[in-house]
């Protein structure tokens, strides 16, 4: 994967593949609301997995069971494939 900025055609191809993300102030975000706040908790831990696998960390701000993500390459100013990928696998991670 490589970290250039995705291109405005490049980020509008990949957005129907996660249909649940929207781009806002050039960044990608989602929210997702879980049953319990330990459940959202353990979300997050998940996500942090994921992160870890990836070493590309997204903004995560959790309010009781509603947990807000934002993903974005901080050291490029934008989204990269790394933000697409990542928002893959959390969408992964929340279908299992």
């Amino acid at each position: 994967m490589r970290r250039d900025l995705l291109s405005p055609e490049d980020l509008a191809a990949a957005l129907p593949e996660i249909p649940e993300w929207r781009v806002e102030d050039g960044r990608l975000r989602r929210t997702v609301t879980c049953p319990t706040f330990p459940e959202a908790i353990e979300l997050v831990r998940r996500i942090a997995e994921v992160a870890e696998e990836l070493d590309h960390h997204p903004d995560i701000d959790i309010r009781w069971r509603t947990v807000h993500l934002t993903l974005w390459t901080h050291d490029r100013g934008g989204l990269t494939e790394f933000d697409l990928e990542e928002a893959r696998r959390i969408d992964r991670l929340l279908a299992a």
